[in-house]
């Protein structure tokens, strides 16, 4: 079951979405590794926006992120439907277990789990 569905906003320059999304929208930064900054409300988990400079451990930037209850069964569907896996499974330094799949639009979708 998906938890939480976030757009992620590819830019080279992240600090410009504070002018809007934190100063006009009023959203408050809920993560900022550098290289991705979520805006959204805490009480709120289903708002929430992402801007960043890449993906994480040098992947691209996807265009979605997805977060999903059962990590194998959604991994496993992936590859019994022949989408390919563009990166991972891997559990990443900051606590999160994913993998890039491309949906059939082409867009790069990252799919995790928090561990």
């Amino acid at each position: 079951m998906v938890k939480r569905i976030v757009a992620n906003i590819h830019t080279d320059n992240i600090t410009k979405a504070e002018m809007f999304y934190k100063n006009v929208l009023g959203l408050e930064i809920l993560m900022d590794h550098g290289w991705i900054t979520t805006y959204g409300i805490d009480q709120n988990m289903g708002i929430q926006v992402s801007f960043a400079s890449e993906g994480g451990s040098g992947t691209l930037t996807p265009d979605l992120s997805i977060e999903v209850d059962d990590f194998e069964e959604t991994l496993n569907r992936a590859k019994e439907a022949v989408f390919v896996i563009d990166y991972g499974p891997v559990v990443e330094p900051w606590g999160v277990k994913r993998f890039y799949v491309r949906d059939p639009f082409g867009k790069l979708v990252n799919i995790l789990c928090h561990v």
